[in-house]
This record gives structure tokens, sequence and C-alpha cells, in this order.
């Protein structure tokens, strides 16, 4: 697209694509190590099946099973974290570029400031909801065809698995904390099987919101590529066509004679109208 030197296009749109790209590979990297923990939750659920089956553990290949799942479990876990981190730094650097070019598409039409783009995601409560208005503002701004035209689906989709996602990983956190502060108590052959039955559901839990997680992840990939596609089109279509103004039309002088439901108005009897004096007799 011909543009300024640098990369912006005329209007101070901004269309590098070099943190699109780097946030497309870095959320390949999430999806990929969100496969390798739904593996080590996988093994970890196998070894508690396993101990389940055969009581108490305490033999060596037991005990040396449960370390080894754990051990994978813990360097997903930290590898996922230091993922999803570096991602959302680049993402908010993202989403704060496409909320400064909707605001050339369309001024004045969105809810929320550009320090919002960044600070919605990681103010507490308000990042439920925050950053999809936020969305919907820029979709709208961005859609080539009009705010109408603004395709939802994807986007609506995207942000149901993210939230979903979040909350399933909050039920599994809580629900593993629960077990494993029973389980580091002494407890009868019942209670510790009740807890380990609640540390495997625990584990299901997670598994299933990593699940979701992936799921997220492919579509956050297709939201980057459809925005991205709606602002370089909004781009090429240049400036929204202004409305042609009206000409403006001088007030008609109204003819000497008798107004509306006025007095005569005119020069008086016998006077020219052209001349300061009285007509000449």
């Amino acid at each position: 697209m011909p543009g300024l030197p640098g990369g912006l296009p005329f209007g101070g749109v901004d269309l590098r694509r070099g943190v699109r790209i780097a946030l497309n590979v870095l959320l390949g990297v999430v999806a990929l190590l969100a496969m390798l923990q739904i593996a080590a939750i996988g093994q970890q659920r196998g070894v508690i099946q396993d101990v389940l089956a055969n009581g108490h553990p305490g033999s060596f290949a037991s005990d040396a099973a449960v370390d080894d799942a754990d051990s994978f479990a813990d360097a997903m876990t930290v590898l996922s974290f230091l993922g999803m981190a570096a991602t959302a730094v680049l993402w908010v650097i993202w989403f704060r570029r496409v909320r400064l070019n909707a605001e050339v598409f369309a001024p004045g039409t969105h809810r929320f400031g550009s320090g919002w783009a960044v600070g919605s995601w990681f103010t507490p409560v308000v990042n439920l909801w925050f950053p999809k208005q936020m969305a919907n503002d820029i979709y709208r701004a961005s859609a080539p065809g009009g705010p109408q035209s603004a395709p939802k689906g994807l986007l609506n989709a995207w942000w149901t698995l993210w939230i979903a996602a979040n909350v399933l990983n909050t039920v599994g956190d809580g629900m593993s904390s629960v077990a494993s502060s029973r389980l580091r108590r002494p407890l009868a052959d019942s209670d510790w099987k009740g807890a380990v039955e609640l540390l495997n559901s625990s584990l299901a839990v997670s598994g299933f919101s990593v699940l979701l997680l992936l799921a997220d992840t492919a579509l956050a990939l297709l939201v980057v590529r459809q925005l991205t596609r709606m602002q370089e089109q909004r781009a090429m279509a240049g400036p929204p066509a202004m409305p042609p103004v009206p000409p403006v039309v001088p007030p008609a002088v109204p003819p000497y004679g008798v107004p509306f439901g006025g007095a005569p108005y005119g020069p008086p009897p016998g006077q020219n109208p052209f001349s300061a004096g009285p007509a000449a007799s």
C-alpha cells in the first residue's frame, strides 16, 4: 500500500506487519504448549487412576510414576505461563494499535479512550467485559461496509471461549487446592480416597479449561487476521465521502407593498423612491 516512509499509510493508519507476525507466531507457540499441557494432565490422571486402583501409594514404582507426572506437568505449567505472558505483551501492543487505527476511521465513536486498550486487560472485574466492548467498537469502525456490516460471530465466539476457559481454570485451581490441603493431613482410607478423587476431578476440569484455551487460541489467530484485513480494506477505501453542502441562498427582498398582517411599506405617497426628497410636482 502506498504511504508515508516507515510503513505508515496516509491518514495516520498504522498497518505495519511486524507486531502482527510476531503475535501470530507466539499464538502458535501457546497452542503447542497447550497441547503438551493437556498431555501432561492426562498423564497425571492416569497415574491417579492407578493409585486409586491399587490403594495407598507407597511402592517405589508408584512414587516414581507420580513424581514423573508431576514434574512433566509442572514444566508445562511454567512454559505455558511464560508463553502466555509474552503473548499478552504483544497482544496489548497490537490491540492498542488497531484501536488507534479505528479512531482514525471513526473519530469520536468509541466508548473508551485508547489507554483502556491496555489497561482494560489488567484491571480486575472490568476485564470481563471492557475489552470486548472495545473490540466491538473497533470492529464497527473498521468495517469497510459501515458499522452495521461488521461481522461479530468470530469475535463473540473468541470472547465466550476466553471467559469460559478462565472460569474453568479458576474452578479447577480451587478444587486442586482443597484436595491438596486434605492430602497433607493424615486421613482414613475413605477420606484419603475421596481427596484423591477430588484431585482427579480438578485435573479433569483444568484439562477441559486448557482444551478451551487451545480452541480460543485458534480463534484469536483468526480474529487478528480478520481485523487486520478489515482495516487494510478500510484504509484502501479512503476517508468517507462527505455529504454535499447545500448552497446558501440569500433571503428574498420583498417588493414594495403590504406585508401579511402589516402596515404598507415603501416610499411615502408622492415621493420618488430613487430620490431623497418628495417627487417634483
